[in-house]
């Protein structure tokens, strides 16, 4: 199942935002016209305060929600504040939540949208003001759904937030796969990071993402892999300083798919970052992953 909610599209951002939020809705148009329009389902409902809290202080869950937070602290979120945010924030949270618990019974889901990894448990940063993988990874853990959750993260920047609030969670693991020339300047510390240089490709990532999947499995066993697939490792990404192919994010893509699906591991899957002006190019890295869906068992299944 992919859940997907059309305010994900619907801020309204200043000219030139560096933000490309036009990508949901494009990516949501795409595969509305292929073989994967009946997998398409709305978000159930919104994150709540309650779910929120597992991961974030209550002083900054109020900040954010009623519009308090200073000046400096919106900056650093990088979006300017609205009531269309607070309720685009907590709608995607939601849906990464949702799809957590659908890929727990039904093997696979995915929010398009997510993978907000720079939320720290008191402040946003770098887009991202709740972070929804440790929020839904605490979800299933708190309600005994889980006994062990892998958070998989190949976005091209470290999941700093990610790391800083899970840190003291011996359950849930973190695992980056991230450039280390890139933002963030400080890293935080995952359970495991695999820090590659500027430039790496197709060849040498894809050897590090098999490494780092056999040993975070063999080492930990996980109940479900949380999955944030940032396309910003394509080459052509404008923040982003690997040079990877459009056929290696694919092939990032198939072979996590086919690796959770060997090992029957539950396999839940977020968009995480991706920069470029060309949207439509933008959208076709995102597009890799469901190309790699449609060629993979799942898609026998009904998810």
């Amino acid at each position: 199942m992919l859940f997907y909610d059309p305010i994900y599209s619907s801020l309204e951002l200043p000219s030139r935002h560096r933000f490309p939020i036009s990508k949901y809705h494009k990516l949501k148009t795409r595969l509305a016209n292929s073989e994967l329009e009946s997998h398409i389902k709305p978000v159930p409902q919104p994150a709540s305060h309650q779910q929120l809290s597992r991961c974030h202080s209550q002083e900054y869950i109020e900040a954010f929600c009623h519009g308090t937070m200073t000046s400096t602290e919106i900056k650093r979120m990088g979006f300017p504040w609205s009531k269309q945010l607070v309720k685009r924030t907590l709608t995607s949270v939601g849906a990464s939540i949702a799809a957590a618990n659908h890929a727990l019974q039904h093997g696979f889901s995915a929010n398009l949208a997510g993978g907000y990894h720079h939320a720290f448990g008191d402040k946003a940063s770098g887009f991202c003001i709740f972070n929804d993988l440790a929020i839904a990874a605490c979800e299933l853990l708190e309600t005994g759904r889980v006994d062990s959750v892998l958070i998989l993260d190949c976005d091209v920047h470290q999941g700093d937030g990610t790391a800083s609030i899970l840190q003291s969670q011996a359950n849930i693991v973190t695992c980056s796969l991230h450039c280390e020339q890139n933002f963030p300047r400080l890293k935080e510390s995952s359970d495991y990071d695999f820090a590659l240089p500027s430039g790496t490709q197709d060849s040498d990532y894809l050897t590090t993402l098999k490494q780092a999947m056999d040993l975070c499995v063999r080492m930990h066993q996980p109940d479900i892999i949380l999955y944030n697939a940032g396309a910003d490792i394509f080459d052509k990404d404008e923040l982003g300083y690997f040079n990877i192919s459009m056929q290696g994010v694919f092939n990032r893509e198939a072979f996590i798919l086919d690796y959770c699906y060997e090992h029957q591991i539950p396999l839940m899957c977020a968009l995480g970052g991706g920069y470029q002006r060309n949207t439509d190019e933008l959208v076709t890295v995102h597009q890799q992953l469901f190309n790699a869906l449609t060629a993979s068992p799942y898609i026998s299944c009904k998810n």
